[in-house]
């Protein structure tokens, strides 16, 4: 009986494995590891004064060969972990493959950085967009092309559809409500993500498609400011 639970075990112990994001840190510096509650910084690549953070290494996040929770917002999360253990309070993402046909992951190489207290004082400054003159919230979605072209999925918020996001698509959205909600679209599965909405603030949100066992599935990632916004203008990051 010991030995079939012991078995059991290992074997989920080692699907559980395969299911989770690789992950391979290089870090040169380090520092007292970061609580997991404090914050963890998203600079985009051309954050301004970026030449004042130290460096302390880099980080990569993709596809183990069986992973399947692997969104950009999960493999970004697991950047921010590894930064927190080597005393890092931001990360810059260098690079960034979305799903295609070679994996369903997001796959993202990011820098892990420290930044000081000025600096974070002026991203603090820089995330504080909401304005007391706008009744509502802003929801920019874009899908910028990619796997699974001729697949089209309608985007709900809540009970609501929203939207129906097709290939190339791009749609600003006022929303009039506000507190915890979830975004949703279903294909031959379901892709969720949960937004807090608050009037006078703008999001962004990037669709995409995964790949499935029938039809491709949705992915959707709330991205920072700057990102969304060059992404949505179709402007390529250098």
């Amino acid at each position: 009986m010991f030995q079939k639970f012991t078995i059991a075990s290992l074997f989920a112990l080692l699907l559980m494995a395969g299911c989770a994001p690789k992950i391979r840190t290089n870090v040169s510096q380090k520092y007292q590891p970061l609580n997991y509650d404090e914050e963890v910084w998203v600079l985009p690549m051309d954050s301004a004064g970026i030449g004042l953070a130290e460096v302390l290494g880099t980080v990569k996040v993709g596809d183990a060969g069986m992973t399947t929770n692997c969104s950009y917002t999960v493999v970004l999360e697991k950047a921010k972990e590894e930064a927190r253990k080597s005393g890092g309070n931001a990360v810059r993402v260098i690079e960034h493959k979305t799903p295609d046909f070679m994996s369903s992951c997001h796959r993202i190489t990011a820098g892990v950085l420290r930044v000081s207290p000025d600096q974070i004082a002026a991203l603090k400054q820089v995330e504080a967009e909401a304005d007391s003159l706008i009744d509502h919230a802003i929801l920019y979605v874009y899908r910028n092309g990619g796997a699974g072209a001729l697949v089209s999925y309608n985007l709900s918020l809540g009970d609501s559809v929203i939207c129906r996001v097709t290939n190339k698509f791009r749609q600003k959205i006022e929303i009039r409500t506000e507190g915890a909600k979830e975004l949703w679209a279903k294909t031959e599965s379901k892709a969720s993500i949960p937004i807090d909405i608050k009037k006078g603030r703008t999001y962004y949100l990037r669709c995409g498609v995964g790949m499935g066992v029938v039809v491709g599935r949705p992915t959707l990632d709330l991205v920072d400011h700057r990102t969304g916004k060059a992404e949505y203008m179709g402007k390529k990051r250098k």
